[in-house]
């Protein structure tokens, strides 16, 4: 019998489906199970769910099963808030539409010069993503044509409405035809957006999936520490608990960056994730950390939106957050599936005003613990386990993991477990190789053929 949770039981076709596979997409999240049957019906809907919870994935794949890629006209668009989360959510569509050839997703944001955006419009999309200002400007310019819009998203509608662009999503959508599908995801839905949003949608169906997290899944343990004595803290946390890998978070990405620096001059694996980043300077970092190369991710809040990693050790808030919801959400990322999870707080002083928050959201005391009273555990587990080999070849040179991984346990002599995740891109591989034969298997393989080929290849770290 088919889970009723996984894609392969949707009405989707088998390119999709095995591209989502490829995407490490196996079973539904709890919003996309409970929305995505409604969004394949063409039904609107009012998705309430925070960010995180896999709801680009959800409205991406309504979007993309009905997209006719050979039809050249904006067939969806996704409003957002800010220009992070309009990069962000392109950047997961454009992986999503790999399925099918020269799907064109087109970003419009303020920010921006306005000229390139008019040119990359005229040579015409298939889904825009964009902020409300923006999209509004090159209505009132006539350089965008949203007549044949068969999907509206409306992403982070309370955040939306909170910035102000009610009236720019009002005159949007009156630009859109009035058959079309309209999704709206929202972390809230107070009365305000409710009033708002209903001359917006048709008999709309409405989906809620809780933020709240059982208290048996993830322990919570917060440590009171002065301002600045928070990123030895950071360090003296993972020397005692050990989590195999750690995601930190903290407010700003000066932090992050000095936070990644410190704990990398006393021997961790770690690296910083901030919005600024390069889109392929992001990717290496998100595949270091998914294949083990990196044991400590230190992120903003912004960076970290639509991390899915799937074996959490433990999520450190080097700051409290100011906004629960937000704390809720970063400590969701720890204790998935039916694993157990770990969250470690550090509190300074003037931020004990946003833990009495955090208490009367989950209705209880937090717990206190003592930093002073924690031993460093036993054995050397600063490094990551693993180290990323970064080949320059890829589909385009019909490279398959098989046959990677056909050269390191035959040639190169190494065994089935000292090689860990292969991922193949079009013009890159990137592999996954036990920290201490790593160098060994370098200079075997760079001297060897792959596929009758030598490739040039080097570490990133």
């Amino acid at each position: 019998m088919m889970e009723p949770t996984s894609f392969s039981s949707l009405a989707l076709s088998p390119a999709m489906l095995s591209n989502l596979d490829s995407l490490g997409y196996h079973t539904m999240t709890t919003i996309q199970a409970h929305s995505l049957p409604l969004i394949l019906e063409q039904r609107d809907l009012i998705a309430q769910a925070k960010t995180g919870s896999g709801k680009t994935a959800a409205f991406g794949i309504g979007i993309l099963a009905k997209l006719n890629p050979s039809y050249f006209a904006i067939q969806a668009l996704v409003l957002c808030p800010t220009r992070e989360l309009a990069d962000q959510v392109a950047n997961e569509l454009r992986r999503l539409a790999r399925f099918a050839d020269n799907i064109k997703v087109l970003t419009l944001c303020g920010g921006a010069p306005m000229r390139p955006q008019m040119a990359s419009l005229e040579h015409g999309a298939h889904i825009v993503v964009g902020t409300p200002g923006r999209i509004r400007d090159h209505i009132s310019r006539g350089s965008i044509n949203l007549n044949t819009v068969q999907t509206l998203v409306l992403d982070e509608a309370d955040r939306m409405t909170d910035m102000g662009f009610y009236e720019e999503i009002s005159g949007i959508v009156s630009a859109c035809p009035a058959r079309r599908q309209t999704l709206l995801f929202s972390a809230t839905y107070p009365d305000d957006i409710r009033k708002a949003s209903a001359e917006f949608l048709r008999q709309p169906a409405e989906v809620k999936v809780e933020a709240q997290h059982a208290d048996s899944q993830i322990e919570q343990r917060f440590f009171e520490v002065a301002y600045d004595d928070r990123n030895a803290a950071v360090a003296r946390l993972l020397h005692h608990y050990r989590p195999v890998s750690t995601l930190a978070f903290c407010n700003t990405k000066i932090h992050c960056r000095e936070l990644a620096a410190e704990l990398r001059a006393q021997g961790f694996s770690a690296l910083a994730l901030y919005g600024e980043l390069e889109q392929r300077e992001r990717d290496e970092i998100l595949l270091q950390f998914a294949n083990q190369s990196c044991s400590v991710l230190v992120a903003t809040d912004v960076a970290a939106r639509g991390l899915d990693i799937q074996t959490l050790g433990a999520v450190i808030n080097v700051d409290v957050s100011k906004d629960t919801e937000v704390h809720i959400h970063r400590i969701g990322r720890t204790g998935r599936g039916h694993e157990s999870g770990l969250a470690l707080s550090l509190c300074a002083p003037n931020e004990k005003k946003w833990v009495k928050l955090i208490e009367q959201y989950q209705n209880g005391p937090v717990s206190w613990f003592n930093l002073a009273q924690l031993e460093p555990a036993a054995g050397d587990m600063l490094q990551a386990p693993m180290m990323t080999l970064c080949i320059m070849g890829g589909k385009k040179d019909k490279l398959r993991p098989g046959d990677l991984l056909g050269a390191l346990t035959g040639e190169v002599g190494l065994t089935k477990d000292q090689v860990g995740k292969i991922n193949v891109f079009e013009f890159m591989t990137y592999v996954a190789l036990d920290r201490h034969i790593a160098d060994k298997a370098f200079a075997k393989l760079s001297g060897s053929n792959i596929k009758g080929r030598q490739f040039k290849m080097r570490f990133i770290s």
